[in-house]
């Protein structure tokens, strides 16, 4: 065994390195950047959309011809092109007010367009509302349905589709618990389309119903389709140094969560389940997301299909029975734009909750946050909270870290010895391994002692890393005196450079590395974590420093009650 501590270097590096690794190649290869590249232009001219990923037509988000595909009937017409209005009907968009949103309806196929959360305010503009779905110059991000041609064919009411809005409130107004906003379409191909919204109080799911009215005279057998479109830039203010998955994702009881990269869709490489009868398709991005979801039971395509340069769309499509002449057929659905609260969530559908990603470490994230969220019901503090769940975890863990403290005391108790051996023997390589192997045995140290308890409670905190980092509750909300926003760096810097002091501290507890360039190595790597940390919210950082403090006083009476009087192993470079 060649210097068998190098292994205690690497475990109290091991975490900090996974973080880093995890961060840097997070979801599939998508790599955060040091200097963000500048947001790509979304597409403000119509052009020819790709094929759609799914198996169904459907009109292309910004009115382009659709490219038919073999599900496509012969006779079906083009439902991209722009069906002559009623009179009546007028381009116009309406502001409707609830008590959590604010949204903007375009009667251009009653598409929602534009949002706005009363409860969480803008990162740069803290006294307006964070804006999620939006239509404008810079920006693209809306929700989307109509119908397409089915067994029948025909031509129908699509998002491109003037519509009226019907008169009526359009603010939720004291003592009101819901809110009604209703668009209908003129009659296209036999067939009037009826969209009514019904926004509740303090929610942010509402209910979509689709009322399909026959007023042919032969049967019809449209299909219905809801989609979210959205440019592919990542979301303004995106820190550089942590990265978190923007794009479509999609949950059936099949195949369960599954994200798709704006690049899968770019290059056709979408590979998830197509066909369900339960679940939801959504659009995530750190703290929020879109979703629509149909009730189970209802047969749907789900479609991924790159709309434009720079604009993708997730969707999905069921088709309907029949429709007699002067009957109608209402479709109901459920429409969620919201933060990701994960209680929430999980009220609304099942697993909707999953929107807020944990990674690869949901397991113990979840029992995590529901331990972080008890203590803040408690505390009412999330600082605070975030302050005593670590100590918990420290408790939890304190007989693990009894034994790897302990192990490293006993070696910085044999450390002078180790050291003259090397120096003695270091034209000796395999006499001083045989040596240093007799003196642990007779020291009864185990080299390795210190790195397997650690290395139990790697996964653990990483996983309380992504609570913080994920959860929406953090936004916003302040700890003590300068730290307004656990989600937002420390505007001073006081708190990294006060984990960056702890970190220096720990590393001078710990045994020197009998090895020059590993002793160096010690020290360089705990100082370039630290300065990543310097733009990391405040939250993330306040939980390193717990986790330091913490350790760092659990190792010093370990020392103490074992006779090795505390030492701090600075540095010597030469």
């Amino acid at each position: 065994m060649n210097d068998i501590r190098r292994t205690i270097l690497w475990v109290i590096f091991g975490f900090s390195m996974i973080l880093l690794w995890d961060q840097w190649q997070v979801f599939n290869g998508n790599k955060a950047t040091f200097f963000p590249s500048p947001a790509k232009p979304v597409a403000s001219a119509v052009a020819p959309a790709s094929a759609a990923a799914g198996s169904a037509s459907v009109p292309a988000s910004v009115g382009s011809v659709p490219v038919p595909t073999p599900a496509a009937t012969p006779a079906a017409v083009v439902p991209g092109a722009l069906p002559a209005a009623t009179p009546s009907a007028t381009k116009e968009r309406l502001l409707v007010n609830t008590d959590v949103l604010a949204l903007t309806f375009d009667t251009e196929g009653g598409t929602l367009v534009g949002s706005a959360f009363t409860q969480y305010k803008d990162a740069g503009e803290k006294e307006a509302g964070f804006v999620l779905l939006d239509q404008s110059a810079a920006r693209v991000y809306m929700a989307q349905s109509g119908l397409v041609a089915g067994a029948t064919g025909g031509s129908f009411p699509t998002h491109k589709t003037l519509m009226t809005a019907v008169p009526g409130e359009r603010t939720l107004k004291d003592g009101q618990d819901t809110l009604e906003v209703k668009f209908e379409s003129a009659d296209v191909g036999g067939v009037k389309l009826v969209k009514t919204y019904t926004l509740k109080r303090g929610a942010y799911d509402m209910a979509v119903r689709h009322d399909i009215v026959n007023t042919g005279a032969a049967p019809v057998a449209p299909q219905l389709y809801m989609q979210l479109v959205r440019d592919g830039n990542p979301p303004p203010g995106e820190s550089s140094f942590y990265s978190t998955f923007t794009g479509p994702a999609i949950y059936t009881e099949a195949q369960k969560y599954q994200k798709v990269e704006f690049k899968d869709i770019e290059k056709n490489k979408v590979d998830v389940e197509k066909t369900a009868t339960n679940g939801y398709i959504s659009m995530v991005q750190h703290y929020f997301a879109t979703a629509w979801i149909l009730a189970d039971g209802m047969q749907r395509e789900i479609f991924f299909r790159k709309v434009d340069t720079n604009l993708y769309s997730v969707g999905m499509i069921t088709p309907l029975e029949a429709i007699a002449p002067g009957t109608t057929k209402s479709v109901s659905a459920t429409f969620f734009i919201g933060p990701q609260v994960e209680k929430q969530l999980e009220a609304i559908a099942p697993g909707l909750e999953l929107v807020k990603d944990y990674g690869w470490l949901t397991i113990l994230a979840k029992p995590l946050y529901w331990l972080l969220d008890k203590l803040h019901g408690f505390i009412h503090n999330w600082g605070w909270a975030i302050v005593a769940l670590v100590l918990l975890l420290k408790i939890a863990f304190y007989w693990l870290n009894a034994k790897a403290y302990a192990s490293m005391a006993k070696m910085k108790a044999v450390n002078p010895k180790i050291m003259e051996m090397r120096e003695r023997l270091k034209d000796k390589p395999q006499e001083m391994q045989q040596a240093m192997m007799k003196m642990y045995k007779d020291e009864k140290v185990n080299p390795m002692g210190g790195c397997f308890p650690i290395m139990v409670q790697i996964p653990v905190f990483i996983a309380l890393y992504w609570v913080l980092l994920s959860s929406v509750e953090m936004r916003n909300a302040p700890w003590i005196l300068w730290i307004k926003d656990l989600s937002a760096p420390d505007p001073y810097f006081i708190l990294p450079i006060v984990m960056t002091l702890t970190t220096m501290l720990q590393t001078a507890l710990n045994p020197t590395p009998p090895d020059p360039m590993q002793a160096k190595l010690m020290w360089f790597m705990p100082l370039i974590f630290s300065v990543m940390f310097f733009f990391f919210p405040a939250g993330l950082v306040l939980y390193w420093i717990t986790n330091n403090i913490l350790s760092i006083a659990q190792q010093w009476v370990i020392n103490t009650r074992m006779g090795v009087p505390p030492q701090f192993n600075l540095p010597k470079f030469k």
